[in-house]
């Protein structure tokens, strides 16, 4: 299971001020406190909302693409629709596409269900399928 990013660098930075002071005290310098003060008070709560803000647009980013994906899902609906409603087809022929359309969410999915069907793969009319 994945952390989330602010729980990483929240353990990162901590370890890496501990690590910093602890080697400079061994080092003999007498302000080694001032790495705990630094890192601790200004360090982590900087490098958290950095984290924090990261996650948000990477977050807000995966949103913007879905509404995207999901448009691309209804478009063939939406024509069926609009072919229906001025004529192009009739109710049967807009049921069985919609049927179709609903059974099949790819293109190999699709020419399985034709084969199933019995009406066998052509390809010129696949592509006229997907086009309408």
């Amino acid at each position: 299971m994945t952390q989330p990013l602010t729980a990483v660098v929240s353990s990162a930075v901590s370890m890496l001020t501990v690590g910093l002071a602890l080697g400079l005290l061994f080092l003999g310098w007498s302000n080694f406190w001032i790495v705990f003060v630094i890192g601790f008070a200004f360090v982590l709560p900087a490098a958290v909302q950095l984290a924090q803000w990261y996650e948000t647009q990477s977050s807000s980013a995966t949103h913007d693409s879905q509404p995207h994906t999901n448009n691309e899902q209804q478009r063939p609906l939406e024509t069926l629709r609009e072919r229906y409603a001025s004529g192009e087809i009739d109710e049967e022929e807009f049921e069985r596409r919609v049927t179709r359309l609903l059974e099949t969410e790819s293109v190999a999915d699709a020419e399985t269900f034709l084969e199933d069907a019995g009406e066998g793969v052509d390809e010129r009319n696949l592509e006229s399928e997907r086009n309408s």
